[in-house]
């Protein structure tokens, strides 16, 4: 693929869901090693890049301030690339709740990612997977696209099969949680668990995660240890565990580091019945939605 020649493209950029996540031991860099499931949604962000008359690379994202982890993944991509082509713009239609523990931001940046590289004439270029985790835990997993099993601090990815069908019910919150303190107060709770029991939860989703169709282990599905956390720091929490029962959701959890909670409506009704748990929660503030697996990577339009 030539380097682009001013023709805008576009991508979408998938939030996530974690239909686990084992907490482990702090390590010496500080971060912490974890195992999780990492299921991206057909719920995306949509980034287009296009030429830009600034001085430099800009990213505008309406209705978000502060920084961005686009400029970041922009600003390593000319570094360690090595390209040197005029600046872009990278405009980003926010549809992932912000601050929620769906990792779109790390879905925003592995987008940027994949379209800085396209538009540079590189879209395969093996460098992405090497950039991508020193953006983020979740930027890793979202550039591969599909469901993966995630270990270490996110630098760790394997491909699964898409799991069973499963509808998903997604209640935001209306504040949002810092991910750093949420894993800090995890750690003043308790809730580390230890390598041993890390490489025990692996062992037991790749068991399972074999074939097309499979389902978590018992005690796995909806397993957070960051949920506890992130109840203590915010109220909302339990009560959106609460509303997402009360919907009629098989099981309710939090995804990430929260605040948002997440009810799993599983077989292959899951869809339409998430969907209308959704409509019946109208007047809700944020606006509950609901969702469905992605099955791969959003795939880059040459937009006219």
């Amino acid at each position: 693929m030539p380097e682009a020649n001013g023709q805008p493209l576009g991508l979408n950029a998938q939030g996530k869901i974690n239909l686990c996540l084992a907490l482990g031991p702090l390590r010496e860099d500080g971060y912490h090693d974890v195992v999780s499931v990492v299921l991206p949604l057909d719920l995306a962000d949509r980034l287009v890049i296009e030429p830009s008359n600034a001085e430099g690379d800009e990213v505008i994202c309406p209705g978000v301030e502060g920084d961005n982890l686009v400029s970041a993944a922009l600003a390593r991509w000319r570094e360690a690339s090595g390209w040197e082509g005029k600046p872009v713009r990278v405009t980003i239609e926010k549809r992932v709740p912000v601050a929620a523990g769906m990792g779109g931001g790390s879905a925003d940046a592995a987008a940027a990612l994949r379209l800085v590289a396209a538009w540079a004439g590189r879209p395969d270029d093996p460098l992405l997977s090497d950039l991508a985790p020193a953006l983020g835990a979740d930027v890793a997993p979202l550039l591969h696209g599909g469901p993966t099993l995630v270990e270490g601090i996110g630098d760790r990815v394997t491909a699964l099969p898409l799991p069973a069908a499963v509808g998903l019910l997604i209640l935001p919150a209306s504040v949002g949680l810092s991910t750093p303190v949420v894993f800090a107060r995890a750690g003043e709770l308790g809730l580390r668990r230890s390598s041993q029991d890390l490489a025990a939860i692996t062992e037991a989703i790749r068991a399972e995660a074999s074939a097309p169709g499979w389902e978590l282990p018992a005690g796995l599905l909806g397993l957070n240890d960051l949920g506890p956390a992130a109840a203590d720091l915010e109220p909302a929490v339990s009560a959106g565990i609460t509303e997402a029962r009360a919907a009629g959701a098989d099981q309710a959890f939090v995804t990430g580091s929260g605040p948002t909670v997440v009810g799993l409506f599983a077989g292959t009704d899951g869809p339409e019945r998430a969907k209308r748990a959704a409509e019946g929660l109208t007047g809700r503030v944020p606006a509950a939605v609901w969702a469905t697996a992605s099955p791969g990577s959003g795939t880059i339009e040459e937009l006219q």
